[in-house]
């Protein structure tokens, strides 16, 4: 297994993505044609074949519009969905000097495999969950909850950071983005349409010079039909993506990290913690961890934390110690992991970290004075 898991699972997120964009451009028009089915079909009765025949030439004519529309959409979605999602979860960037640790911590695993540093955010949310976002190197970022930064060690959340490294250099991030893009406009769609059948407006079609009766129910029920399945695909594309993307981005951070171990504390500290109030299902599922299942776990978009600890004991040779009760977060403030340097304990007292933090408090050799023998640390010295 390479560095970052299989080169064929890379490929493979490559020519997927590039089939969701043309499957949403699909999708979009098989929309536009049931909903001009639908309008033509409740102006008034008609043969089903002249409303077939007659929404297909309304569906060329909204073609080159429906096509903008789709095209703005997705531009607009490059642009400006890190700053949604930024919006939903609290996420802000910092800088080194505002969390040190958690900077040092991803610039050394950066440094170690050659990878462009993605910008870092941390989320203002007590739940401890991590997830990374973009399209390109210059979009990439890597959001960690001040909950998750609090309450796991340094080993832990290094672990983290290399699992949401490895869902960027294999193309995860980009592939569940589009996925996001593509539920997003064929959702907008669906609603508008379903809005509009409710409240029977329509903007187009022709209400004269109609050909034969009874094909309008029929029209009318086909075009619903076609609407709730393109909607449906959408969703599908979503749950459809391969959840071994987490064992291959687990076993990507063991490769990073050398500790499997690590990881397996992390996963168990974060299980059942890590519900982001606010977010969207669709942040959710760009996280380490997902706690909103889906029915039977068939639409479940990450693995259970049970079977990705069972895969990193058997091919890492980790550990697990089992489920780990952690205090509230309101009980274990005196015992948080702070980002800021503060005092060092050291074996001759608190230690300052900013000047000379490994002197101690006080010389070991005492030399004394005029009057005193000098004073060791066993005691007075005798005179030789």
């Amino acid at each position: 297994m390479a560095a970052y898991g299989l080169y064929t699972h890379i490929q493979g997120n490559r020519r997927r993505s590039i089939a969701l964009l043309i499957g949403l451009f699909f999708l979009v028009y098989l929309m536009v044609f049931a909903g001009a089915l639908v309008a033509e079909a409740s102006l008034g009765d008609a043969s089903l074949d002249f409303l077939l025949r007659i929404a297909w030439w309304d569906f060329i004519s909204a073609l080159p519009w429906a096509t903008a529309g789709t095209a703005i959409w997705i531009v607009v979605a490059y642009q400006f969905h890190q700053r949604i999602i930024d919006a939903v979860t609290g996420g802000e960037e910092v800088t080194r000097e505002q969390e040190p640790r958690l900077w040092n911590l991803l610039e050394n695993l950066c440094i170690s495999r050659g990878i462009t540093m993605p910008k870092l955010k941390v989320a203002d949310s007590d739940a401890l969950n991590a997830f990374a976002t973009g399209l390109n190197e210059k979009q990439y970022a890597i959001t960690v909850t001040r909950g998750l930064r609090d309450r796991l060690d340094d080993a832990e959340i290094e672990a983290l950071l290399g699992h949401e490294l490895t869902h960027i250099r294999n193309g995860d991030v980009r592939m569940l983005v589009i996925a996001v893009i593509i539920a997003g406009v064929i959702s907008f769609f669906a609603e508008l349409f379903f809005r509009l059948i409710l409240q029977g407006r329509w903007g187009f079609g022709r209400g004269s010079e109609r050909e034969g009766r009874g094909g309008a129910g029929l029209a009318i029920v086909i075009g619903i039909a076609l609407i709730a399945v393109a909607w449906l695909l959408s969703i599908v594309i979503r749950f459809a993506l391969s959840r071994s993307r987490e064992f291959l981005a687990d076993t990507g951070s063991v490769e990073l990290t050398k500790n499997p171990d690590a990881m397996i504390m992390a996963l168990r500290k974060i299980e059942g913690r890590g519900e982001i109030e606010g977010a969207t299902s669709a942040v959710m599922e760009m996280c380490v961890d997902n706690p909103r299942e889906g029915f039977a776990d068939l639409f479940a978009t990450h693995p259970p934390i049970e079977k990705r600890i069972k895969a990193l004991i058997e091919f890492a040779g980790g550990h697990d110690p089992g489920p780990i009760a952690l205090p509230p977060p309101a009980a274990d403030d005196a015992g948080a992991i702070d980002s800021a340097p503060g005092p060092v304990g050291g074996p001759w007292g608190t230690e300052s970290e900013s000047t000379q933090p490994f002197l101690p408090q006080h010389p070991p050799i005492e030399l004394g004075g005029p009057d005193q023998p000098p004073t060791g640390p066993w005691g007075p010295t005798r005179d030789r």
